[in-house]
C-alpha cells in the first residue's frame, strides 16, 4: 500500500519535483503565453529536449538513459 501526500494550495515548497518540472517547462513555453496555441508537435519537441538533459540527482545521466536501464 502506498501513501499518497496532497500539497497546500500556493505552497510550492512543498512539491519541489513539480516545481523543478514546470521551470524546464518554462524555458519553453513563458509564463504569460498559454499552451492554447502549443502544437502536439511542439510539445514532443520539448519533452524530448527535457528527458535528454543530464540531471545532477540521476548522477549526470538523462531521464531517458535511466529509463531504457530499467527495462532492459
Amino acid at each position: 500500500m502506498s501513501t499518497i501526500y496532497f500539497a497546500d494550495p500556493y505552497a510550492s515548497w512543498q512539491k519541489g519535483a513539480i516545481e523543478n518540472a514546470n521551470g524546464l517547462i518554462r524555458q519553453y513555453v513563458p509564463k504569460k503565453e498559454t499552451f492554447e496555441h502549443i502544437s502536439q508537435q511542439q510539445i514532443t519537441k520539448y519533452s524530448k529536449k527535457i528527458n535528454m538533459r543530464p540531471r545532477k540527482k540521476l548522477e549526470f545521466k538523462t531521464p531517458y538513459e535511466c529509463f531504457y536501464e530499467q527495462i532492459k
